[in-house]
């Protein structure tokens, strides 16, 4: 009954058709599993094994030009920031699940191996735009190298970058994480839709409807809990990013 009426708000809401279900993402990969990590190797591997639509990764540009997946700037108890430090520096960090942080190019070669679940890529915002035209044209090339483009969707939460990567790779899905611009104004822009906190959808929860009418995706993060899970089912999302892949997936059976 409960599904049912989800199912029966999220069709109002999209003005009668018959809304689907939003696609389930891990977020920084299904790091709460056991053995598991945020962005290490181990929770795509984890979040690919429960079958999610797909599983978020966070890319540095280090100091030496390299490409590095963590999400903090400062990693938590160092003093180690990922755009100042070197590779070598970053990745001689230990994660909790014993780990190395770990290099872009080793998370691809896992990536490519798994081409069920797609790679949700935010590019982290840098202090100068040059460097992000930069980090943005070695993403691109790895992805390339590797051959998981087309298994590929970025965010980011800066427009600079967006905007870099859509003309590298004008047909890859890119979608606007910072959560201030209305859909219309993504549309100008010709992004793939907006990827906004639960905060910002709850406060303009009309954008979702806006966003689809002009023929764009929404996703929303982080939701973790059963009642934001709900609320934004109902809400008619395209995607929800979690920490609790199992969870969301188990609500939307």
């Amino acid at each position: 009954m409960t599904k049912n009426l989800i199912l029966a708000a999220a069709m109002l809401l999209a003005g009668g058709a018959v809304a689907a279900q939003p696609k389930v993402i891990a977020h920084r990969g299904y790091w709460t599993a056991p053995e598991s990590a945020q962005n290490s190797i181990a929770s795509f591997t984890k979040a690919d094994a429960i079958g999610v639509f797909g599983s978020e990764i966070d890319v540095w540009l280090t100091a030496d030009d390299k490409l590095i997946v963590n999400h903090d700037r400062i990693y938590k108890g160092t003093d180690v920031n990922m755009e100042k430090a070197t590779a070598k520096e970053i990745t001689a960090i230990v994660l909790p699940n014993g780990e190395n942080i770990p290099t872009f190019d080793a998370y691809l070669k896992l990536v490519a191996s798994k081409p069920d679940t797609r790679l949700i890529l935010e590019m982290k915002s840098l202090s100068d735009y040059n460097r992000e035209d930069l980090a943005a044209k070695k993403i691109v090339k790895q992805l390339k190298k590797y051959g998981v483009l087309d298994q590929t969707e970025i965010i980011a939460f800066s427009i600079n970058a967006c905007m870099a990567f859509k003309k590298l790779i004008p047909d890859t899905k890119i979608y606007y994480l910072n959560g201030d611009l209305a859909p219309k104004s993504i549309k100008k822009l010709g992004l793939a839709g907006i990827d906004y906190s639960m905060k910002v959808l709850r406060k303009n929860p009309e954008w979702v409807k806006q966003a689809h009418d002009l023929g764009l995706e929404v996703n929303v993060w982080t939701v973790d809990s059963e009642e934001d899970m709900k609320y934004f089912i109902g809400l008619g999302v395209d995607y929800i990013t979690t920490d609790y892949p199992e969870r969301l997936q188990a609500l939307l059976k």
